[in-house]
């Protein structure tokens, strides 16, 4: 089980966090030479963030018993860019580590999109925009159970094009639930363009606190800056939901991919993959 922060990460604390971010990479990659047709540019942003969900005291969770009342939850709204939380569950005892071998083929539970077929994992969500829906209705019950539990979402910039999350956002505000906690992984490029010339969303952390929400903004790669921003999720004693905008990278420390406003549709093949392991940042 888990063990919750209390407090600044310390200097050992962070250099295991950087560690294993390191380690999520690669093998994120890997798992993109295993399976093509995962979205890797989208599951490179996120590392960070959901390393120290994982691995920084933040999130509560039970490998043994994934249900367990108790446990926080969290949702990857944007399911297709989270494939590298499969690394993540392995390493953390919810599903075998020879199963990351299988991504995407016959008889894997592990697709392109985490499922509830996996344990650890809360929702299905191959549908952009429904995520947050989902966490507010959680909250709202975890709320109304009196349970000290938080959930969690993250969610992409080019799904905060969709209504329904901004409906989402006006509820969570409107009934102060102040046991969610939304994280956007702010990585400025959608599927077919850069996010400024379809909808731009700056400034997004004040919009946010428009719709009552206290929302603030981070590196979304650095590892103390997000360690920080989640734990004063925890101990802020706010009334309103919380938001913390990370910006990122989309294909971090890949070549082909960082600022290319079509990776995320593109895939690397062997050659490339090893080269970016081989010269990882």
């Amino acid at each position: 089980m888990s063990n919750e922060s209390n407090g600044t990460a310390d200097a050992a604390l962070l250099g295991r966090l950087k560690e294993k971010a390191a380690w999520v990479w690669r093998e994120t990659l890997k798992i993109h030479g295993v399976a093509p047709e995962t979205r890797v540019a989208s599951s490179l942003s996120p590392v960070e963030i959901l390393t120290t969900l994982y691995y920084g005291g933040v999130l509560r969770f039970d490998p043994r018993n994934p249900q367990w009342e108790g446990r926080d939850r969290f949702i990857a709204s944007k399911g297709h860019g989270c494939v590298s939380i499969y690394p993540i569950l392995a390493d953390v005892g919810f599903i075998a580590r020879e199963e990351l071998g299988g991504v995407c083929k016959a008889g894997s539970r592990l697709g392109g999109i985490p499922d509830m077929n996996i344990p650890g994992i809360e929702t299905t969500n191959g549908s952009l925009g429904h995520g947050l829906g989902v966490a507010c209705g959680m909250a709202l019950a975890l709320k109304q159970k009196r349970s000290d539990a938080f959930v969690y979402v993250i969610v992409g910039d080019g799904e905060l094009s969709e209504g329904s999350v901004w409906e989402a956002v006006m509820f969570a505000g409107q009934q102060g639930l102040n046991n969610l906690v939304l994280i956007a992984d702010f990585n400025g490029i959608a599927m077919l363009d850069y996010c400024r010339n379809i909808i731009g969303l700056d400034p997004l952390d004040r919009k946010l606190r428009e719709f009552q929400w206290d929302a603030v903004t981070v590196d979304g790669h650095d590892i103390a800056a997000v360690h920080q921003a989640l734990t004063n999720c925890r101990r802020a004693g706010t009334t309103r939901p919380q938001a913390i905008v990370a910006r990122t990278v989309k294909g971090r420390g890949v070549p082909q991919l960082e600022n290319n406003s079509l990776c995320h549709v593109k895939s690397l093949n062997p050659e490339q993959i090893a080269a970016a392991i081989a010269n990882q940042p």
